[in-house]
């Protein structure tokens, strides 16, 4: 990953200034990019607290589960529990995710929308991105509903175009692939988009979902059913007309 680095922006409090300033900036911390678990791990946070509130804030066995998930994950990973803490802890030093101590077992929430500035529709379409990597905005639209209700692709691509904007920007968007309709979005929080990132998007495209592959065995079958037939109607056809069959040519 390159050396990409984020901004922490520190908002300030305009009632604690006799004569505030107009040119004033906000004080800018760089952030350091995450590594692939850490993003995970942060989007997987994201995710559980919209999808599973009851039990949210996460323990670290459900932060497991959750990292190591098979369906919606891009890519899936297999990780123990020592290297998510190892991550949390990174986290935590940019302040991104907080440990609960009201429990005796501990208990893990993110921090993202105060760390990166940003509304919790955008962090719904990073944590999405950082799940399943890059898609276009109806994708994105679609694959984020429980996280956020989007009202339709334009307001996806508006939080898109202003996370784009950001200094640093938090999400790109990519030239469109050969065959490819829309252009797809992919978040700069773990650096960079790569060719790896890149090709391993295109071959889970390319892979086919379990729906489609029962259709497939299905028409299949059909098929066969319909060649038996009609293998059954020919024999048929020549018997009574007195003619012999190979059917081992059939």
């Amino acid at each position: 990953m390159s050396g990409f680095h984020f901004a922490l922006r520190i908002r300030r409090d305009p009632t604690m200034d006799v004569n505030p300033d107009t040119s004033a900036r906000p004080t800018i911390r760089p952030i350091r990019t995450l590594t692939a678990l850490e993003g995970r791990v942060l989007g997987v946070l994201v995710e559980k607290q919209h999808t599973v509130p009851d039990t949210y804030p996460l323990t670290l066995n459900a932060l497991a589960a959750g990292c190591n998930q098979k369906t919606a994950r891009a890519p899936v990973m297999t990780v123990t529990e020592a290297e998510i803490l190892t991550a949390i802890d990174g986290l935590k030093s940019l302040s991104l995710v907080m440990e609960g101590s009201s429990s005796r077992v501990p208990r893990f929430e993110h921090n993202t929308n105060r760390v990166l500035g940003v509304p919790s529709q955008s962090v719904a379409l990073l944590s999405t991105l950082l799940l399943r990597g890059p898609q276009t905005a109806a994708e994105l639209r679609l694959n984020a509903a429980r996280l956020h209700a989007f009202a339709d692709i334009s307001s996806v691509e508006a939080f898109l175009d202003e996370m784009a904007a950001n200094t640093p920007p938090y999400v790109v968007k990519l030239l469109r692939m050969p065959g490819e309709r829309e252009s797809r979005w992919m978040h700069l929080l773990c650096g960079e988009v790569t060719s790896a990132d890149m090709q391993q998007s295109s071959a889970a495209d390319e892979a086919i979902a379990p729906s489609e592959f029962e259709a497939l065995k299905a028409e299949q079958k059909q098929l066969a059913d319909k060649v038996v037939r009609l293998q059954a109607l020919v024999e048929q056809m020549a018997a009574e007309l007195g003619f012999s069959i190979d059917k081992s040519a059939l």
